[in-house]
């Protein structure tokens, strides 16, 4: 049984509303005023608001709803606003602060049904849909998490073992030094491999919100360009590929915050460095083209057929049993979820045996 929240200070509207939604099976809680309408909300998590705007003759509607906005508790309760004077300016202050709907006065039971059914039906659709896409994550982390962290594991407590029993017969420095790298690495994999995995699903909640998405987008990053070169001639050295790398830039501002910027040049830069050999060029680069900003990386390197590139989705590793490559294909779906997320795209130009163009195309920073 879903419950409806009530709040007017009209005691004979309060009564009607409470009747007319009895009839059709809902909980009714009533307030009178917006402070006991607020603690009420906290108290009874009610699934829908009805809430007066001009309470007192004041306009105290909309201070209700953004008491119940700035609550952790009830900042997603779907709630209805109901007044006498919906013009267009109080109906997009309204809406600004978090108004789901409006309901003009006088209004007739049948609206009144329509507009608490609309809204209903609107929440639990987002909630099915964010638990859908929960399930599917759990299940995909349960199938695939233990056996990609096991690879990493397996080097560290194997040459954790034999560090243990050195003791007994002395290992050579040499070798000792090779298993002391051979178990940072591991563990470098492995903390990666959990990174990305807690990225992905943080990115699968926000996806689902869209409050949340248009914070998202409102984040900037001032000097793209920077970011790129420091953070692909930091991975190039790393692996001993710094004389294969080629970067051109342009520093133009973009909607979508460096952490996460970084993230996708990332991402795409150290895919390039993995599917092709030492000695091929990975370029990345950077450039202002049809109102938008693109940024690509290209690899000589073994390439992806057309059935591959269809398969892109979480938890897919191109050519596992012919690559030896760690991770789960995390990487590439991560770029595009944030591109799309932020209004863009990705896409993927290849061919086997030919290399690869991996694009993300993002909308230019609108200026103030």
């Amino acid at each position: 049984m879903n419950k409806i929240l009530i709040i007017d200070d009209e005691a004979w509207l309060r009564e009607m509303i409470r009747l007319a939604l009895a009839q059709r099976g809902f909980e009714v809680i009533e307030a009178v005023n917006s402070e006991e309408g607020v603690v009420a909300a906290r108290e009874k998590l009610p699934d829908l608001i009805l809430c007066d705007v001009n309470m007192d003759k004041t306009g105290a509607g909309y201070a209700t709803l953004s008491k119940l906005r700035e609550s952790e508790s009830t900042a997603s309760i779907p709630v209805i606003l109901m007044t006498g004077m919906a013009d267009s300016a109080g109906m997009r202050h309204g809406m600004s602060l978090g108004a789901d709907d409006y309901l003009p006065k006088p209004f007739k039971i049948e609206e009144l049904y329509a507009a608490v059914d609309a809204r209903l039906r609107h929440s639990r659709t987002v909630r099915e849909e964010a638990e859908r896409k929960l399930s599917h994550l759990r299940k995909q982390i349960t199938l695939m998490l233990p056996h990609e962290m096991r690879t990493p594991l397996n080097g560290i407590i194997s040459n954790a073992e034999l560090l243990a029993t050195a003791a007994e017969s002395p290992l050579p420095a040499s070798e000792i030094a090779d298993m002391g790298r051979e178990i940072s690495q591991s563990g470098q994999r492995l903390e990666r491999l959990i990174e990305n995995f807690l990225v992905y699903a943080q990115l699968e909640l926000v996806a689902a919100d869209p409050e949340s998405v248009e914070s998202l987008r409102a984040a900037r990053t001032a000097r793209p360009g920077e970011i790129i070169r420091a953070a692909t001639v930091a991975l190039a050295d790393k692996i001993g590929r710094l004389s294969d790398l080629v970067v051109e830039t342009v520093d133009t501002p973009l909607p979508i915050a460096e952490e996460y910027f970084k993230k996708i040049a990332g991402e795409l830069v150290d895919n390039a460095f993995k599917f092709s050999g030492a000695g091929s060029p990975v370029r990345v680069c950077l450039a202002v083209a049809g109102g938008e900003v693109e940024f690509s990386v290209r690899d000589s390197g073994c390439g992806f057929s057309t059935e591959h590139i269809q398969r892109i989705g979480a938890y897919v590793q191109f050519e596992r049993k012919m690559q030896d490559v760690e991770g789960v294909g995390l990487g590439l779906n991560i770029a595009k979820k944030l591109a799309e997320l932020h209004g863009g795209s990705l896409a993927i130009e290849s061919e086997p045996g030919q290399g690869s163009t991996v694009t993300v195309k993002l909308p230019l920073a609108k200026t103030a």
